[in-house]
């Protein structure tokens, strides 16, 4: 079974899926790769007070009023065991520092810099596995599933212009 909820955020309406204690998902409303309905969704039960929620409404608190959370939400994402590389090496990047897609394709030992950026586009829990703090070669802002401006607003979030 699959629980889900809609958070408002500062960054705008997310919504959060969870199995057993467990993060499985955290999309931005309307995002590239967001799930589609029924296809994707059709197992999904609405239950906001659910632990997982409990715990990340807390974590995404914290985080956007501009501290380190103190504590970390447990996360399950499903994707590719090469998904799941890419997606741990995201998770290492720390608080308010940015890498090149290249930085993470040396990382996981990948020659293609593109195939890493296809697997931190599908990345299914944003900001808590902190997708948006890979960026361009040459220091600019590439693309973010959830819109570059939120990609921009979370760096800012963490002290970074």
């Amino acid at each position: 079974m699959t629980y889900t909820c809609t958070l408002n955020t500062q960054a705008g309406d997310m919504r959060a899926a969870a199995e057993n204690d467990a993060l499985t998902g955290l999309w931005f409303v309307g995002q590239k790769h967001y799930p589609i309905y029924p296809i994707d969704r059709a197992e999904w039960t609405d239950q906001p007070d659910h632990p997982v929620f409990v715990m990340l409404r807390e974590w995404l608190s914290e985080y956007f009023c501009g501290n380190i959370p103190a504590y970390s939400v447990k996360l399950a994402p499903k994707g590719t065991d090469f998904q799941k590389s890419v997606w741990d090496a995201l998770a290492d990047i720390p608080y308010g520092q940015t890498v090149s897609y290249k930085d993470i394709a040396d990382r996981v030992s990948c020659l293609s810099p593109r195939a890493v950026g296809g697997a931190v586009g599908r990345n299914p829990i944003s900001i808590l596995i902190p997708c948006h703090r890979v960026i361009g070669s040459g220091g600019g802002l590439t693309g973010y599933a959830g819109g570059t401006d939120k990609k921009a607003a979370l760096l800012k979030i963490e002290g970074r212009s």
